[in-house]
């Protein structure tokens, strides 16, 4: 299994069918710009490549912060359906949980969406726990602003 982080504009490009499961909101057009963009606040693509293409992807970042020290924060974990079941979700964490530790970090996150329960189950069979709730606030005005 071939398993890389996402460097050139090519490899970012080829993620985002994959992404587009996760996130339907995100405009092709839009996709490298914005993972660029997030890229200067330490936001990173890992992919999973397979001789069809890009089959699995996560996006994540490292972080710090009082709570919890530093710590590696998953910001998408997917796999196209069609490639589900088949370890490929499991490589992309325990590829996370190695970086992770290599990069001194104490813990690794997540956050995953109330609706999600197939995924709340993968993730407690990968040994995450659940540990809390999020909780979040639209600003009118930020909507824009993040596009």
């Amino acid at each position: 299994m071939d398993i890389r982080l996402a460097a050139a504009d090519s490899e970012i490009a080829a993620c985002y069918p994959v992404m587009r499961e996760l996130r339907p909101h995100l405009a092709a057009d839009d996709f490298l710009v914005r993972v660029r963009r997030q890229e200067q606040a330490g936001y990173r693509l890992v992919f999973v490549q397979q001789p069809d293409g890009v089959v699995a992807v996560a996006g994540f970042r490292l972080c710090e912060n009082l709570a919890w020290g530093r710590f590696l924060y998953v910001d998408d974990l997917v796999t196209l359906p069609a490639h589900r079941s088949r370890g490929h979700g499991a490589n992309l964490l325990s590829w996370l949980r190695e970086y992770a530790a290599k990069a001194g970090c104490a813990q690794m996150h997540l956050d995953s969406g109330m609706q999600r329960k197939d995924a709340h189950r993968y993730y407690a069979r990968e040994g995450l726990s659940a540990t809390g709730l999020h909780f979040a606030e639209k600003m009118a005005d930020a909507e824009h602003a993040s596009s």
